[in-house]
């Protein structure tokens, strides 16, 4: 498979069109040197385009970089510096770089979000938050009513631990809202809908006193920690559907 025909596949159920007010560059941001011919072998997934990421997945044996933040945001800007770095660490091990943000939020059942529900056992799954005209996030409904900590331990790895807990509102809770990544903000759609609890990635000073007064929960789980979910849920179809090597390349930012 070339980068050409990976691109079309991804496409094919990542769906970027369906969301055009996305800052992201989704798709290929980074070419290889024979995007038309070059074979394909080894995919590695990662969070986000950075320096470190690019030179682990070509230790590792990469032919591309697939990843949630990518180095492409709809302006531009010189090619010096860290830029500059980041850009030779792909183009000097031919290195391609593909990105998909909120097509990758949002798909269900291969998204942050979805993947986030489906993990803790989400049922009754209804679409859920709205960002510049797209719907980013789900909602829906605990098999049984369980506590904020309960719920919480769910929602990430064993070895993970959640960034903050807000924890202001029901003691048992059964309605759940999920944004991952930075959609703090997004807790108003969680209140105003009447949820027990919030789900996203991280939480700012200036929303506590607004979460405690509401009387809502709040599960931050970390921005890189909730955002590791979709890029692995590809990472395993692209095994299972492709049959090419993958391989995670986990670069924490503990936020």
């Amino acid at each position: 498979m070339t980068l050409k025909e990976l691109d079309v596949w991804f496409k094919s159920f990542l769906k970027p069109e369906l969301y055009p007010q996305d800052p992201s560059r989704n798709g290929i941001q980074i070419q290889n040197s024979d995007p038309d011919n070059k074979q394909i072998k080894k995919v590695a997934v990662a969070v986000d385009a950075c320096y470190e990421t690019a030179v682990k997945a070509a230790k590792q044996g990469a032919d591309v970089l697939f990843v949630h933040h990518g180095l492409f945001w709809g302006g531009c800007e010189p090619i010096v510096g860290t830029t500059y770095n980041r850009y030779q660490a792909f183009l000097k091990n031919d290195l391609a770089l593909y990105a998909m943000h909120i097509p990758l939020d949002a798909n269900n059942p291969y998204g942050n979000n979805y993947g986030l529900a489906n993990r803790i056992g989400l049922t009754n799954l209804q679409e859920f938050g709205q960002w510049r005209g797209m719907t980013l996030g789900v909602k829906g409904e605990l098999s049984k009513e369980c506590s904020v900590s309960e719920l919480a331990q769910k929602v990430l790895n064993p070895n993970e631990t959640p960034l903050k807990i807000l924890n202001f509102g029901k003691e048992k809770i059964k309605t759940v809202g999920i944004i991952s990544g930075g959609a703090a903000d997004d807790v108003y759609q969680a209140i105003e809908q009447g949820l027990d609890v919030y789900i996203t990635g991280e939480v700012n000073h200036e929303l506590f006193h607004y979460v405690k007064e509401s009387k809502m929960n709040l599960i931050a789980g970390g921005h890189y920690q909730t955002e590791t979910v979709g890029i692995n849920l590809v990472r395993q179809k692209i095994e299972k559907e492709l049959g090419l090597e993958t391989v995670f390349i986990d670069v924490p930012t503990s936020l």
